[in-house]
């Protein structure tokens, strides 16, 4: 069962992970450490690609580029009307909500 505050169908107080996050293996962090090995010929490629007369892999070569160089854009979140949909924590309404209280007497 949903709710308009709860679209994912869990109940509250309770995860959607109980478990957490999936421990990192032995195994997979010798699987990184092996392909680090090769960011410089993974670097070069990219760059190689970027001279490709294909656009759609010069497009997606500088896009790789200037992701890990620069991190990814912000994506701004907007309601359905356009606007910028604000976060509110508990911890910024908490004190939000004291700020007026004491303002307010």
């Amino acid at each position: 069962m949903t709710t308009a505050n709860n679209r994912k169908g869990f109940q509250p107080g309770k995860s959607g992970n109980p478990t957490g996050r999936p421990k990192v293996t032995p195994e997979l962090l010798h699987v990184r450490e092996m392909a680090k090995q090769y960011t410089a010929e993974a670097i070069a490629a990219l760059v190689g690609a970027l001279e490709s007369e294909n656009h759609s892999a010069r497009i997606t070569a500088a896009n790789s580029l200037l992701d890990r160089a620069w991190g990814k854009p912000e994506q701004p979140i907007t309601g359905r009307d356009g606007n910028a949909i604000e976060i509110v924590t508990k911890e910024s309404r908490d004190a939000a909500t004291a700020a007026f209280q004491r303002a307010n007497g």
